[in-house]
């Protein structure tokens, strides 16, 4: 795993943060919470990529005993 992946998680979770406190002190709670659930959304199909990538990796390198 890549250091970078993690700089990338912790940027989009910074700036979601940051447009959250901007748009709850607007008065768009609602909204805000949308962008929140928005970011977490974005991350986890990030990670699911990469989960099945690492799987078809770990399958790959099995077939070669075979």
């Amino acid at each position: 795993m890549d250091v970078t992946v993690i700089y990338q998680i912790a940027g989009i979770g910074i700036i979601i943060a940051i447009l959250n406190i901007f748009l709850s002190q607007a008065g768009r709670g609602e909204q805000a919470q949308m962008l929140s659930l928005a970011g977490v959304i974005i991350v986890l199909v990030w990670l699911i990529r990469m989960i099945a990538a690492f799987f078809n990796d770990v399958e790959s390198v099995f077939r070669l005993w075979q």
